[in-house]
């Protein structure tokens, strides 16, 4: 038995508190048109188990904590590949279904294979990969693996496979010996933990955002997902920006997302998570398993910056974020120990992620089998870990020409209606677009409004005016005393004055003032 790393105690920490979810499954579906072979797809999978002890280990809990317990390759249990009849109309209900089955990590192996029957030559492939087992990096590994040992399984033989260096296993012990003892105070875990905590000090508990409803006391992690798109000619003045500024354009596009959480929050600190992969070393790139780390990278919107200011302080902050990227998420926050909340993602809830992997998944995911042409699929679980998720990609044509930013926005519907997310996501793409074109304007003054909204704010909403008889005030006023005489005119604390009382005081003066002299203009 091996410990756990960092991330995956976390995961236990969690399946224990909460009990199975569904919110850390990693949903996955292959589109198989053609012939067959499931004695084949069967073998193949057994395969991949046996290549990769993660896709056959499971947790178990000891007088020392919890423990990996990896199961040896001759008698664990490959994934039995569940048949599922189903037609087009039900078939994305009955994906989404599948990919909502909570794992029991302390005696279920993480991953789940059902295939969806929709015709005797059409089929569709859920391979279901539990977080503690794997990550973004490890789908297109997985799905690699398992279309080469398919096509050799069909061709009557065991895939030629080189041996990998290493196991998960051999990592957990690795990351241990890396960052050392917080004990020592030369290692690698005290210097950047010493960092963060300077880094992240007094940072703010939530981002005040416009929401549909109030957080509720516990989340649910119900979610929604919709598309994200950022047309080719704003793509390239974006990357123009980037490389005046010398910047990523993940940068860039973290700086514009910090501009609208600013704008929507009223808060110019900013803080927005984001994944990094965590494979340090090229013997891990081939591995299935759970090596990504999670970064907090601060903005800071204080002062009137232009958005160019504003991208040379998320430069700076995130250059020195990426020099102390060792630290696991999960020990940052218990050292930080930020108060906690039932209901919202500790030290952020907004995260960014810049996709490459879709892109790995599609390559490794398009193949043409022997008889078998294998395309990917949309696979849900309809589940949102944080408040808003943004994930943001680069499209290029073959030229290498930039094609425009694609992507999507999770959103959590405790929280959101769609509209409003769709909103969001509308305001997001306006901001990438503005700050294209006018990078040195504050950005205070970066327009989220579209015509029709910047109408219906100052126009529609104020036009307040009423058509009124061409009378001077006081005869409005006698007219209001004979209509609405008992109706208080004047109130000041417990004295209330009405119209028809009011009307004959001022009657009283104006005639004691007539007895006086007293004429128009005198």
């Amino acid at each position: 038995m091996t410990t756990l790393s960092f991330s995956q105690r976390r995961l236990w920490f969690l399946n224990q508190l909460d009990g199975p979810s569904a919110i850390y499954n990693i949903p996955t579906a292959l589109r198989l048109t053609g012939s067959l072979d499931r004695d084949a797809l069967t073998a193949a999978l057994a395969d991949v188990v046996t290549r990769h002890e993660t896709l056959r280990t499971v947790l178990a809990d000891g007088p020392e904590g919890p423990r990996q317990v990896v199961l040896a390759a001759d008698t664990a249990a490959a994934p039995s590949l569940t048949v599922v009849p189903t037609d087009e109309a039900g078939l994305d209900r009955a994906l989404e279904t599948a990919a909502r089955h909570e794992f029991d990590l302390l005696g279920e192996t993480p991953i789940r294979c059902t295939l969806f029957e929709l015709a005797p030559d059409e089929h569709v492939l859920l391979v279901l990969l539990h977080h503690v087992a794997g990550d973004g990096w490890s789908v297109p590994v997985l799905i690699r693996d398992l279309l080469d040992a398919y096509a050799a399984r069909q061709a009557g033989r065991a895939p030629d496979w080189a041996e990998l260096p290493v196991q998960y296993s051999d990592f957990t012990v690795w990351q241990q010996e890396l960052l050392g003892s917080e004990d020592d105070p030369d290692s690698v875990i005290t210097r950047q933990l010493a960092y963060w905590r300077d880094t992240l000090a007094g940072l703010p508990e939530e981002l005040g955002l416009p929401t549909d409803r109030p957080r509720p006391a516990t989340a649910t992690h119900h979610g929604d997902t919709l598309p994200l798109a950022v047309p080719a000619d704003a793509h390239a003045r974006l990357l123009d920006l980037a490389r005046d500024t010398r910047s990523s354009l993940f940068m860039v596009v973290q700086a514009a997302l910090a501009t609208l959480l600013c704008k929507l929050s009223g808060s110019t600190d900013v803080p927005i998570g984001t994944p990094i992969a965590g494979r340090t070393d090229e013997a891990l790139d081939d591995l299935v398993g759970f090596f990504v780390n999670t970064l907090v990278l601060r903005a800071d919107l204080s002062g009137t910056p232009t958005f160019r200011e504003l991208l040379e302080r998320v430069r700076d902050a995130d250059l020195h974020a990426y020099e102390h990227q060792d630290v696991p998420f999960e020990r940052l926050v218990e050292v930080l120990n930020p108060p906690r909340a039932m209901a919202r993602h500790p030290l952020f809830q907004t995260l960014l992620t810049w996709n490459d992997n879709d892109q790995r998944q599609a390559r490794s995911a398009a193949a043409e089998l022997p008889g078998l042409t294998v395309r990917g699929h949309t696979a849900e679980t309809r589940t949102a870990r944080f408040d808003l998720s943004f994930t943001v990609e680069e499209r290029h044509a073959s030229s290498g020409a930039p094609e425009g930013l694609s992507g999507a926005l999770n959103y959590s519907t405790d929280l959101f209606d769609r509209a409003t997310a769709e909103r969001i996501a509308e305001r997001f793409t306006r901001v990438l677009a503005a700050v294209a074109d006018a990078p040195d304007v504050p950005v205070a003054r970066v327009d989220l409004l579209t015509p029709a909204e910047r109408h219906e704010v100052l126009e529609r909403a104020n036009a307040t005016a009423r058509d009124v008889e061409p009378s001077c005030v006081a005869e409005l006023f006698a007219a209001r005393a004979v209509s609405s005489p008992e109706v208080p005119a004047l109130v000041l604390g417990d004295v209330v004055v009405s119209y028809e009382e009011l009307n004959a005081r001022a009657n009283r003066l104006a005639h004691w003032l007539i007895e006086r002299g007293a004429r128009p203009e005198t």
